[in-house]
């Protein structure tokens, strides 16, 4: 059998897009699931999607940026699954505005899901984690963790710090039973545009120009997404880029580093919600 079809994965925004595309692919593969999402609704949906399952599914709703809650994920996905081999940190939100036009309330809500989300996933997990044969952790930064658009300010840093402490937890664990890979979506085909938050003082044309740029560039299905995902798990792949966008930007930042925003600024000029 493969890692992902006897295994046992936590897979934080199942509720929807790639984190329900995900939880659809792991079923049929086989592995049992615990499903974790804020929106209890969505959830409840994905689990009900889930005809082809092999192996029991349980669901949680809670919002990773709160830590005890993500404490209390831990132990009842141990207590009720016994153990876990593969943790996937996808659940995030965006946040509409550029830096001036939003708060600092408005700052915080957004890195307390995209980053401390993922941050408070790895620390309760991990030692469960470390006690299997082998185990895998994957954690969602985006093609805006490369690249950094106008309007983005909360949204990259996020995305920059994910990337980030994905890449130094691999090194950390390296030579060990843990695998850490990181993945950059580019534009999937998602609601994260339409449920972006509104910066405290951010224009209310933004959001629709968002919406409107965003259904343009995000053209790759979130069910492509996590068969790209999942394969970069099997292959045990460090680093995940989704879509040739994001192939194509990553190039770019390589070949322009300081400069790469002037090749870019017509394309992603207005403040979009994300590229996941």
């Amino acid at each position: 059998m493969s890692f992902l079809q006897s295994g046992v994965a936590v897979v934080t925004g199942a509720g929807s897009g790639i984190g329900r595309a995900l939880a659809q692919n792991l079923a049929a593969k086989g592995s049992a699931l615990a499903l974790a999402d804020v929106d209890a609704k969505g959830l409840n949906e994905t689990a009900a999607s889930l005809t082809t399952k092999k192996a029991e599914v349980t669901t949680h709703a809670l919002n990773v940026a709160d830590e005890a809650a993500v404490k209390a994920l831990a132990e009842d996905v141990i207590a009720r699954h016994g153990h876990v081999t593969l943790l996937i940190n996808n659940a995030g939100v965006a946040l509409l505005g550029r830096f001036e036009e939003i708060s600092l309330d408005d700052f915080r809500w957004l890195m307390d899901i995209n980053f401390w989300g993922t941050v408070y996933g790895v620390k309760y997990f991990l030692p469960v984690l470390k006690q299997q044969a082998r185990a895998h952790i994957v954690n969602l930064s985006s093609i805006f963790g490369i690249v950094a658009p106008v309007g983005q300010s909360a949204y990259c840093s996020s995305k920059f710090a994910v990337r980030g402490f994905t890449e130094c937890l691999r090194h950390e664990l390296e030579g060990t039973n843990v695998l850490v890979t990181s993945v950059h979506p580019g534009g999937i085909a998602t609601a994260i545009a339409k449920r972006a938050r509104l910066g405290a003082n951010t224009p209310q044309i933004t959001q629709k120009e968002s919406v409107s740029l965003f259904e343009k560039v995000a053209r790759i299905p979130p069910e492509v997404a996590a068969e790209t995902i999942l394969r970069g798990v099997e292959q045990r792949q460090g680093r995940v880029l989704i879509g040739s966008d994001a192939r194509s930007l990553d190039i770019l930042q390589r070949l322009r580093p300081a400069s790469y925003w002037k090749v870019l600024a017509k394309r992603y000029a207005t403040p979009g919600a994300g590229a996941k």
